[in-house]
């Protein structure tokens, strides 16, 4: 089977997408410093990208967690891959991700990140399923509310491959 991308948001609608997610949490975060968490590999171009546009002073910091293994299905244990570099003690948290579909993996990261006693936590998506979840997860800040398609793009892959791209595409599979 062969693959075809279909742009479903162009990179001019997520530029201005991320400017305006920046410019809002600059405002409800006005006169403090916001700590951004990566869940990593996917939300690192969204997370750099929407750094870049908050005006209030930022740090970074980056985990990586799989519930997934070699399957295409999550096993529902969620496997903490790289673990952050700071603690989050009364720090104002954003954790960064590049899409929320089940929840499953999310909910169980809020938890344990929030045991860690930072002064706040909010969630921030660029891409949200909504009709995809299964556990209850406030979303914070969205970028875009898609329907349940298979996307890339702007740090989201199919095996590893479109992470590049500068837009968000829908993968549409060949019959050869």
């Amino acid at each position: 089977m062969a693959e075809r991308i279909k742009v479903l948001l162009s990179e001019e609608e997520v530029d201005a997408r991320i400017k305006a997610i920046g410019e809002q949490i600059s405002r409800d975060y006005a006169g403090r410093q916001v700590h951004l968490v990566c869940v990593l590999k996917g939300g690192s171009f969204f997370m750099c990208e929407l750094a870049k546009r908050i005006t209030v002073p930022v740090s970074l910091d980056f985990m990586s967690v799989s519930s997934y293994g070699s399957n295409t299905k999550s096993s529902g244990v969620v496997r903490i891959v790289k673990d952050l570099d700071e603690p989050l003690k009364d720090k104002d948290v954003i954790v960064v991700e590049d899409i929320v579909d089940s929840g499953r993996t999310l909910s169980y990261l809020l938890e344990l990140l929030g045991q860690r006693g930072p002064e706040s936590m909010r969630l921030c998506t660029l891409l949200d399923k909504p009709e995809r979840r299964v556990v209850d997860v406030k979303v914070d800040y969205t970028g875009f509310e898609i329907p349940d398609e298979f996307v890339v793009g702007y740090g989201l892959d199919y095996d590893q491959r479109y992470r590049n791209l500068p837009y968000i595409g829908v993968v549409e599979l060949d019959e050869e």
